[in-house]
């Protein structure tokens, strides 16, 4: 059988009142992203950006913005009436496409896309009607009952108030995510009726009215009913966020990452490792960041956002933020670059020392409790402990530009608008105004007079 076309929707526009939160249901985050994102990414591993639809409703605008880099479309619905009424928001986008329809939800952030890929094996192995995703649960109470006939096609599924006694000891319940054949999703589902207390349109009826027209419906069996989670509250937001890092957690030391004491980690789903490196324990690896092969990231450090290349070592408990740090170099330990960093190779950037904004050339160091902001540092240039650039006057910022090989004493004060010259000096505790020209040394400090017996003085007074 020839791939089928295949379009899947995604259901993401409920209000989530069980959260109790002011912020859409499927913009919470778990494993450092949104619900919704985490279902668009799974759906956009079977599907190309334009095969992906989203339902929109609450929040919509903020949905939207979210989900606007990934190419999806967007429909909305405005008024909640169902999951079958969702569906109608989009008949016109979606009712001549050919081929299987899938739907999924945007609060189901656990659902695996080899889970979506079997789905696809199911439907090309049946031909069926429908497909619905199940599961075994020990406690299936609140859930609708899949029965099923002899030939394993599925008649009815049956919420639990309207189940009977045998029905009730059924274990194996719907998830509501579905394949369809869209042809017939499309020919059939304005046969839907609100017969329900809600007065709402559930997609749930497709099935049974699709068998009294003559068609099947099958089941896939998920054997992790975690999959299937659906968050309604922040306790499961929490259970489904410590689920996907320790599948991404198992994912990168399956590819050649050590990750020491694994439990203590959070390491966001988009992040990449490189094999051979060795993540400490209690670290958070955040956002887009890349890591490469032969690092250390050591306990207790923080990195959003940024690139970390081969064989460079951050030490405990530095923090990193939308920078870049070139091969070789050495961060930490206690060291914070704020954001729009780039490191150079083979810096040493030390304890206590704090950048943003700063680009170090290769070689350079700066190695204790300084604050570089606004910079350009020449390679192989020294900073000395204390040193601080003062860029910022109150109004706006300026920068100071230090050359190649140059030495800065410890205890600077570095007035911007700055230039230090290639391979000049400047003194231990100075406070510098002015441009300082290649070669040459700047004194910025009173001279030290000494008064001879003074001392005692003082300690015969007390």
């Amino acid at each position: 059988m020839e791939d089928q076309a295949l379009t899947i929707v995604i259901l993401a526009a409920g209000l989530g009142t069980r959260m109790k939160s002011k912020k859409a249901k499927v913009l919470h985050r778990a494993g450092g992203i949104t619900l919704v994102e985490n279902v668009v990414q799974s759906a956009l591993k079977i599907a190309t950006p334009e095969n992906v639809f989203v339902v929109t409703g609450h929040q919509a605008d903020e949905v939207e913005a979210i989900l606007k880099p990934y190419g999806v479309t967007f429909f909305r619905q405005l008024e909640q009436k169902g999951t079958g009424h969702a569906m109608l928001m989009g008949e016109s986008m979606l009712s001549e496409r050919k081929g299987r329809l899938i739907v999924l939800y945007g609060d189901t952030p656990l659902l695996s896309d080899g889970t979506l890929q079997a789905l696809l094996e199911r439907d090309k192995a049946t031909r069926s009607a429908a497909t619905v995703i199940t599961t075994i649960l020990e406690d299936p109470t609140g859930y609708g009952r899949i029965v099923m006939d002899d030939s394993h096609h599925i008649i009815a599924i049956v919420e639990q108030k309207a189940a009977t006694l045998d029905q009730y000891k059924i274990k194996e319940i719907n998830s509501g995510i579905y394949s369809f054949d869209s042809a017939l999703l499309w020919k059939y589902i304005h046969t839907i009726k609100p017969n329900n207390p809600a007065k709402e349109y559930y997609l749930t009826d497709m099935i049974e009215i699709l068998r009294h027209a003559g068609h099947h419906a099958v089941t896939l069996r998920v054997e992790d009913p975690s999959e299937l989670l659906g968050i309604n509250s922040r306790v499961e937001l929490a259970v489904a966020d410590k689920i996907l890092r320790d599948r991404k957690s198992k994912e990168l030391m399956l590819d050649g990452v050590t990750i020491e004491y694994p439990e203590t980690v959070q390491i966001d789903r988009q992040v990449k490792v490189g094999p051979d490196t060795i993540v400490g324990p209690l670290t958070q690896l955040r956002g887009n960041t890349v890591i490469g092969e032969d690092c250390y990231i050591g306990a207790g450090c923080i990195i959003e956002d940024s690139t970390i290349e081969d064989g460079v070592e951050v030490h405990p408990y530095s923090i990193i933020n939308k920078s870049v740090v070139e091969s070789g170099s050495h961060i930490g330990p206690f060291a914070r670059l704020r954001q729009d960093n780039h490191i150079e190779q083979g810096v040493h950037i030390g304890n206590f020392v704090e950048l943003k904004n700063t680009r170090m050339g290769a070689g350079a160091k700066a190695r204790h409790l300084s604050y570089l902001g606004d910079a350009t540092i020449g390679e192989k240039s020294n900073i000395g402990a204390g040193t601080i650039t003062c860029n910022y006057d109150g109004k706006k910022k300026a920068p100071t530009r230090i050359g190649r090989e140059t030495f800065v004493g410890s205890n600077s004060t570095l007035v911007a608008p700055l230039t230090l010259g290639d391979e000049s000096y400047v003194g231990a505790g100075s406070v510098v105004t002015e441009e300082v020209p290649a070669d040459a040394l700047a004194l910025g400090r009173a001279r030290q007079v000494n008064k001879e017996g003074y001392a005692k003085k003082l300690r015969e007074q007390d």
